[in-house]
């Protein structure tokens, strides 16, 4: 039998979110440029690795709860944005594509929308494994993050 405690979970999930942030950070660098949804999801997760290395040194429930709540967010967004590539629901129009009032632009207001729109948008994915989208594995990853901060906050232990 193994024993996890729940601070050893918080620590498990927060190295959980690391390695999803060097993952990230890995496709980056080799020449997958992040979208504006991709980004966002990376903040709660950086969030969670923080609040998972402040475990190491003061064991607390609400550091816990907070790293819960980090990933319940990166959750919460990667499962937008994976709405948002398989065409569920309208993304947010800076990386999604279209402008609204191109009628009523002028020439000089049409220029500076164009020089300021994203290059990567948020609708087109980049990468695919099985079937799913970076962003739908963030979501998956994310939520099993979420349940072991979530049971780490509850103060259970693993057995296995």
């Amino acid at each position: 039998m193994i024993d996890i405690s729940s601070r050893n979970l918080a620590l498990l999930a927060g190295a959980g979110s690391a390695a999803l942030l060097i993952t990230a950070l890995a496709f980056q660098a080799i020449g997958y440029i992040p979208c504006e949804l991709c980004i966002l999801q990376r903040w709660p997760h950086l969030a969670a690795a923080l609040i998972a290395g402040a475990l190491i040194f003061i064991d607390s429930k609400i550091l816990r709860w907070l790293g819960a709540l980090a990933t319940g967010l990166a959750c919460a967004f990667a499962i937008y944005h994976s709405g948002v590539e398989f065409g569920w629901w309208q993304g947010p129009t800076a990386c999604s594509g279209g402008i609204s009032n191109l009628a009523t632009l002028s020439t000089q207001e049409l220029m500076a929308q164009l020089e300021t729109a994203p290059v990567v948008r948020c609708d087109q994915p980049q990468w695919y494994f099985l079937g799913l989208t970076m962003a739908a594995w963030n979501a998956i990853c994310s939520a099993i993050l979420t349940g072991m901060w979530l049971r780490a906050a509850m103060g259970r232990d693993i057995r296995i």
